[in-house]
């Protein structure tokens, strides 16, 4: 089974590299510019991803904010999030915590760690 990446990045270039790289290596992945736009996606798609990539610092609806919806809500709470900023995140409850900018093994590191699902 391919495991499913959402990829909540409101810098489009950062996003699509993400997804590029993750698709190279297997995922299938869907994505968002923020956290307002990743909880409607996630509260009208049937399937739900198995793993979150959030950035934090993004306009609209952040990452803190967007964490407290999920966690908030009984089918999106399960999900297991792997945070990346350029800010300090430690005060944000994630499975792994990536530091913007980061290599390509630490996000695919980072990932396995949190995720059950291989790709």
């Amino acid at each position: 089974m391919t495991a499913k990446v959402l990829v909540v990045e409101d810098d489009p270039d950062l996003r699509e590299s993400v997804v590029e790289l993750l698709a190279l290596e297997g995922f299938s992945t869907e994505q968002a510019e923020n956290g307002c736009a990743a909880l409607r996606l996630l509260r009208r798609e049937p399937a739900v991803p198995d793993l979150i990539l959030l950035d934090l610092m993004m306009p609209v609806m952040n990452g803190w904010n967007f964490r407290e919806a999920q966690l908030a809500d009984p089918a999106l709470a399960p999900i297991p999030v792997v945070v990346m900023s350029a800010q300090d995140c430690g005060d944000v409850e994630a499975h792994a915590k990536l530091q913007k900018p980061f290599e390509v093994a630490d996000l695919l590191r980072a990932i396995s760690q949190a995720s059950p699902a291989e790709p």
